[in-house]
């Protein structure tokens, strides 16, 4: 067993052409380690390959070429052990209406060859908040309790490794909370965790690791950290204490006056520091009653790693 969760190793998919579409190649040749332990991040634009990979790590979806490793088990030569590694909560809600939490539960640990002395179904629902909703049936469960199910329903097999697709796509802010909660916990306990989201806030708080797909290839893997020193831009916005013109600026700082008067300054933090942006700014004699500095996050990287590739 290496260190790592998953390996990939040259990933191709390819959908068969049909009498009302042509053929795609969703996935061209992926290759991607994630580490034990980690949470790892998978971003990409809408029809960038994420599904289609996360699908084939479940064993939905059939690869059309390449070698998938789920933790250290071939998914070719060994598919139902790499199957029990790994649980994924999907984006859609599946549950059958009639069937309550306790019940989905069971039913899933079953499915699974989870003898009935190793279930964890309570645990499992305190976990997920829904100890008090255990025998209602699961049409009358609002909203963000069915995806909490879902979470649920991914982990009665104690798998090592948990894929959350979207997982609070439409949910309010106390479920979102009270979901990273639990996956900050199950991560602590061991568990990797990959993670795909829209919300690009969300994975530059979770994630150590980021892997960008677009167009069915990764075109950018590193930890978060580095991908957000890729854009070192910093901006400066300085309100002035009285009306004031924009100062001489040197070499690598440019700056504009805005409609209420703000003096707004831009900067490569790599080759220029915040102290010659206000030292240029009190040279002119402006006095400052208020500045604050801005710099890039994650949605200015994503965009500028997927804009027009």
């Amino acid at each position: 067993m290496t260190g790592n969760a998953i390996e990939i190793e040259n990933l191709r998919k390819t959908y068969a052409a049909t009498p009302r579409t042509e053929a795609k190649e969703a996935l061209k040749g992926v290759d991607l380690n994630i580490p034990q332990g980690s949470i790892f991040g998978l971003l990409g634009p809408n029809g960038a390959g994420k599904s289609t990979l996360i699908n084939i790590l479940a064993g939905l979806v059939l690869k059309t070429e390449g070698k998938v490793k789920i933790w250290g088990f071939d998914q070719d030569r060994n598919p139902r052990q790499s199957r029990a590694s790994i649980g994924v909560m999907p984006q859609e809600v599946n549950l059958d209406p009639f069937f309550t939490p306790r019940a989905s539960l069971e039913v899933q640990a079953g499915l699974y060859g989870v003898p009935k002395a190793q279930r964890k179904t309570d645990e499992i629902l305190e976990l997920i908040g829904l100890t008090d909703k255990a025998e209602a049936y699961s049409r009358s469960l609002s909203g963000g309790m069915r995806r909490r199910l879902l979470l649920g329903k991914a982990l009665v097999h104690s798998p090592q490794i948990l894929v959350l697709d979207e997982p609070t796509a439409g949910v309010d802010i106390e479920l979102r909370n009270m979901l990273w909660q639990n996956v900050r916990k199950l991560n602590e306990g061991g568990m990797t965790i990959i993670l795909t989201t829209h919300y690009l806030e969300e994975a530059e708080q979770m994630c150590d690791e980021i892997a960008i797909i677009n167009h069915g290839e990764v075109t950018v893997r590193d930890t978060t950290a580095n991908l957000l020193s890729r854009l070192d831009g910093k901006t400066m916005v300085v309100q002035p204490d009285r009306p004031a013109e924009l100062p001489d600026l040197p070499d690598g700082i440019t700056g504009e006056k805005t409609a209420d008067g703000r003096l707004v300054f831009t900067y490569q933090s790599g080759k220029t520091s915040a102290e010659e942006v206000l030292r240029a700014v009190h040279s002119a004699g402006i006095g400052i009653r208020d500045v604050k500095t801005e710099q890039a996050d994650l949605e200015d990287v994503f965009l500028s790693l997927t804009r027009s590739v």
